[in-house]
């Protein structure tokens, strides 16, 4: 008799813990979801992010959301053709405060380049950026940006360089140029040579997701 209590004891505490353990699961997955969902990505940046001639959801930023969709990663895009580090910086404050990302991406400088702006002035709306940013506790990253030799080899050298310098001073990843993949080769840019076209995007997406899941998915 005293064996068929233990028997049936043992039995009983195995089924209980087998419903703790049954409850528990989708909890903890549950959480797990909670905490990627709370990981939200606004993209400032110009028309390399803006889907120039194109459609918004081709682009690669609207692909990056959709590759992180079942991760339930948000992505913002912020990004408008033409725009300068000036026009990024006076717009932030109200993105900042209307979408309260987690992360913020800085695809700026472009144009400034493009448009022979001093190098004193790019990096110093870059800056006060990131300072805003980091006053609402939002994690930044930096995008590297490129432009052609337009303006000399000297310009292009200090254009390139207030990146890197940025990066350090502040202590940011420093993601490399979006291009990287695509920019050399014809049948990936459409015929201005500066935009990348339609057959570009995915290997936009999968690169900028090769580089950012690593700094905002640690």
């Amino acid at each position: 008799m005293a064996c068929v209590f233990i028997i049936v004891g043992v039995r009983f505490i195995v089924l209980s813990a087998l419903k703790v353990i049954l409850f528990l699961i989708p909890l903890l997955c549950f959480s797990d979801q909670l905490k990627a969902q709370q990981v939200k990505l606004l993209v400032l940046g110009d028309s390399l992010s803006a889907a120039y001639g194109l459609k918004q959801e081709q682009g690669w930023v609207s692909l990056l959301q959709n590759a992180w969709q079942d991760q339930g990663i948000q992505v913002i895009n912020g990004a408008i053709s033409g725009e300068t580090t000036d026009g990024g910086l006076a717009r932030l404050p109200r993105l900042l405060e209307q979408h309260q990302p987690t992360h913020l991406l800085i695809e700026l400088g472009g144009n400034d380049g493009l448009r022979g702006y001093p190098i004193d002035k790019l990096r110093d709306n870059i800056a006060r950026m990131i300072e805003l940013a980091r006053a609402s506790d939002v994690q930044v990253l930096l995008q590297q940006m490129q432009i052609p030799t337009n303006y000399g080899k000297r310009y292009t050298q200090m254009f390139t360089q207030a990146y890197t310098e940025l990066a350090e001073q502040y202590q940011v990843p420093l993601v490399p140029f979006l291009l990287e993949e695509v920019a050399l080769d014809p049948q990936l840019m459409q015929q201005d040579r500066i935009h990348p076209n339609l057959a570009a995007q995915g290997k936009i997406a999968d690169f900028m997701r090769r580089q950012l899941e690593p700094v905002i998915l640690p």
